[in-house]
């Protein structure tokens, strides 16, 4: 552990559920890293919509993560815990953790954690694990999509719809997402969708209908839910996989299992926060095998959108849901 850590540290909290205002600073002890963890002094956290529902009371932490928000971090390892590597002291990384980003210090596993390759800003570091993670297991895992098929994305200028647009693109898909306004559609095409719709003027259903020739899309990643279920149902073509993400747009969805049977169709989703260590360093490993060149190439770099200081994290959250956002909003923690 590094001789000259404070003991205590700022971050952002909040007493009772609640609008953007709730969040405020607080002051509390520097974590000490347990087994296998390191200690990251936080450079840049990235903010994501989960962070938004949990400070709104619907997505508690799970058991024996910090109550801080905040799912991913980049910065420096000043701390290691019992097992930790130890070449790790002192290195750039950037880490999907299960809480407590939005701090100046900040735990992480450390096999849960990608090495920032030189050129690529810290703010920009800190916007990738979170949607890296969750687009690679989503699309690639439990989508398993392959070279060559067709992916339907909503949201595409979210950070998981930037994320899942220049992803597929890298991996020779065929990429249509859908956005609310002609401005995102363009940022979406800029991107490389080969075909954005703007969901407010126009039936996507037929839009992917005459785009695929009627055939239909392989892989749905959807994270509105509800009433979109039926719809993305509908663009599935045979033996396609539909995959949930997030329920925006509600939790229940009423669906045509004839259509499931006459399609062949496969319907899953996940969370990721909630799973194991094991789980997420086996994903981290697979990423950095397969992915992570991408990135250290410069093949690929997060869309950003804003940056906001720590102690302004609710302007951050406010950001976010007022939706027009394109790309990843960050919060600035050190000055780097």
């Amino acid at each position: 552990m590094a001789d000259d850590l404070p003991e205590t540290m700022m971050a952002m909290g909040f007493d009772e559920p609640g609008g953007p205002d709730v969040l405020r600073v607080e002051h509390l002890a520097v974590p000490r890293p347990g087994a296998n963890e390191v200690l990251i002094r936080v450079s840049h956290a990235g903010v994501n919509r989960p962070d938004v529902i949990q400070r709104q009371g619907f997505y508690p932490p799970p058991p024996g993560a910090s109550p801080i928000p905040g799912l991913e971090v980049s910065g420096t390892v000043v701390g290691l815990g019992e097992g930790a590597p130890p070449e790790m002291l002192n290195r750039r990384v950037c880490a999907l953790v299960s809480g407590g980003g939005y701090a100046e210090y900040c735990l992480a596993h450390s096999a849960h954690c990608l090495a920032v390759p030189e050129g690529m800003g810290m703010d920009e570091a800190a916007a990738i694990p979170e949607t890296l993670f969750t687009v690679w297991h989503n699309v690639f895992e439990r989508g398993f999509v392959r070279d060559g098929e067709t992916l339907l994305v909503h949201g595409g200028t979210s950070g998981i719809g930037t994320m899942a647009i220049m992803l597929g693109k890298a991996f020779e898909l065929t990429v249509i997402t859908t956005a609310g306004s002609a401005e995102k559609c363009a940022a979406a095409r800029d991107l490389g969708a080969d075909l954005a719709i703007n969901y407010k003027d126009e039936d996507f259903v037929e839009r992917v209908k005459a785009f695929t020739d009627g055939k239909g899309v392989d892989v749905v990643l959807d994270m509105v839910s509800g009433d979109y279920v039926a719809r993305n149902i509908e663009c599935l073509a045979d033996d396609g996989r539909h995959v949930t993400i997030a329920v925006l747009g509600g939790l229940k969805a009423e669906i045509n299992m004839a259509t499931i049977m006459r399609k062949r169709l496969t319907l899953t989703g996940s969370t990721l926060r909630p799973r194991s260590d094991e789980f997420k360093a086996l994903l981290a490993d697979e990423i950095y095998n397969h992915a992570w060149p991408l990135f250290e190439d410069g093949t690929i770099r997060p869309v950003m959108d804003e940056s906001f200081p720590l102690a302004e994290a609710g302007a951050a959250h406010a950001r976010m849901e007022g939706g027009d956002h394109i790309g990843k909003i960050v919060l600035q923690v050190a000055g780097d």
